[in-house]
């Protein structure tokens, strides 16, 4: 058999997750294995939501693994069970000073294919987000990008007199030294100078001065790495061409604001675009992922019969994807359902009915499973059945009962946490506020709690009076209602909840 070992070592980008280029989203796709580091966006992990995902945690002086662990971790991932499609994901672009040649040369050695995905390099990208052209026809017609990492030695700086932007990465520690270096070898004091830090994201921070105090203005504003510092004439463009600064200044409710967004495994959030637009920075958390059912032979045979059926009970999304899949995969369709009334918990479940050709018959005026079960238009003696998972709560049924009503329950698909890395749950501890759209996230946003995690103590912004008395159930205390069954309403609702982050 030919093994499916490959490793695709691609570009993260500077920060901003819209600057991963679309080769990068492609490969990411098709990887069984994801390597990411603390440069990489943890949003990138939408493009993958099969994978197996391992923080390796390469964050300058403080790294968490070592570079050659790193490299060999690559190579075993591509080699176990038969050969898997591995992805690094590597902040900025792979081939500048982010170690990529030693692990494609790793790979070489150990006769794993590899491909090489370029990345938009944070040298070139976080002075262009800071209104710095590396380049200008009238101010420089040339530059060059240099570490300031000086472990293995200082750069010949003397080499450099002609070049006339200067572009150093990792070097914040070492600026004073480099500086004086660079004046030493020639450069006038008087250069114009920027240091940009987190570039490109809603964490961007800039100090400018000249090559002679650039050193001391950064360590007075306090900015650390991940830093890019820019050398020459063109950072007095800065003042005319600052773009990104002026557009976070007039961003929306949440402008530099984290806001984190509890979803499923394989999901994606187009509440993360609406926060975004708002100016949150979003750091998307899966807590859930979604698992076949335990008993699929007594969901089919279910699934098959539907005869005494008055109505079916869908209260999730999910619900209607795994039921339609299923109706295919015993070679049936909606007309297998023409015999029964539909009722949907709520707009948004009704809308991915509606997706598969099918309009509800029925979806409460407040979405919820107690106002379902409350409203529905059945008779005594009715029989329903409640396709969900094996967490469903206990409340619809109650409500069903209690009218008289049959209730009956089938296992459509299994709800199961998601471990957030250690990247994620760090960042997370530090959010203005974070929404959670089901009870199921509430509960497992809980169960995370540890010495050095406390989720509790987190602003919570809730899709829904359901979801938001599940969050109070689970010990959360500080909870804010969207005020509709919408997305835009949930923004609102974490707007307001990240006012409350002290």
């Amino acid at each position: 058999m030919t093994s499916r070992a490959f490793v695709s070592l691609i570009g993260a980008g500077p920060g901003d997750p819209g600057l991963l280029t679309l080769r990068g989203a492609q490969a990411l796709a098709q990887a069984d294995v994801v390597l990411f580091d603390y440069l990489a966006n943890p949003e990138l992990l939408r493009h993958c939501p099969q994978a197996e995902t391992i923080y390796v945690g390469k964050k300058g002086f403080s790294e968490y693994i070592s570079q050659e662990q790193i490299t060999a971790l690559v190579v075993r991932k591509a080699q176990e069970n038969g050969g898997q499609r591995v992805a690094r994901l590597k902040g900025g672009d792979v081939f500048v000073f982010g170690r990529g040649g030693e692990e494609a040369e790793a790979c070489v050695e150990a006769g794993v294919p590899f491909e090489i995905v370029p990345g938009v390099t944070s040298a070139i990208a976080a002075p262009a987000y800071a209104g710095i052209p590396v380049t200008h026809r009238e101010a420089a017609r040339s530059f060059a990008v240099l570490t300031g990492n000086t472990k293995e030695g200082g750069a010949h700086y003397e080499r450099l007199s002609g070049v006339d932007t200067l572009l150093l990465l990792m070097g914040v520690r070492n600026l004073e030294q480099i500086s004086a270096d660079l004046i030493a070898a020639g450069r006038d004091p008087q250069t114009p100078a920027a240091t940009v830090q987190w570039g490109t994201t809603p964490q961007q921070r800039v100090a400018v001065g000249t090559l002679a105090t650039i050193a001391d203005v950064v360590r007075e504003a306090g900015l650390e790495a991940p830093a890019v510092t820019v050398v020459g004439e063109v950072v007095r463009l800065r003042n005319t061409l600052r773009w990104f600064d002026l557009a976070s200044t007039r961003g929306g409710p949440l402008a530099g604001r984290t806001v984190a967004v509890t979803r499923t495994r394989d999901g994606s959030s187009g509440l993360s675009d609406l926060l975004r637009a708002a100016g949150a920075d979003v750091l998307e958390v899966p807590l859930i992922r979604f698992a076949p059912t335990g008993d699929e032979a007594a969901l089919h045979a279910r699934l098959r019969d539907l005869s005494g059926v008055a109505w079916l009970l869908l209260t999730s999304n999910q619900a209607v994807t795994e039921l339609f899949l299923h109706l295919g995969n015993l070679g049936l369709d909606a007309r297998h359902l023409a015999g029964v009334r539909i009722a949907a918990v709520g707009p948004s479940t009704a809308r991915s009915l509606e997706a598969q050709g099918v309009r509800a018959d029925f979806v409460p005026a407040t979405p919820g499973a107690r106002h379902l079960g409350a409203e529905l238009p059945a008779a005594a003696g009715d029989l329903t059945l409640h396709l969900t998972s094996q967490l469903a709560e206990a409340e619809l049924g109650e409500a069903l009962a209690a009218r008289g009503l049959r209730y009956e329950r089938a296992e459509l698909y299994r709800t199961e946490p998601a471990q957030p890395t250690e990247n994620a749950m760090q960042r997370m501890g530090t959010a203005a506020a974070v929404t959670l759209a089901s009870g199921s996230a509430a509960r497992h946003l809980a169960a995370l709690a540890s010495a050095e995690f406390d989720p509790l103590g987190l602003p919570v912004a809730a899709m829904g009076p359901q979801t938001a008395d599940a969050a109070r159930e689970a010990g959360f205390t500080r909870v804010t209602v969207a005020r509709t069954a919408s997305l835009e309403a949930l923004v609102e609702a974490a707007a307001e909840a990240a006012s409350l982050r002290s």
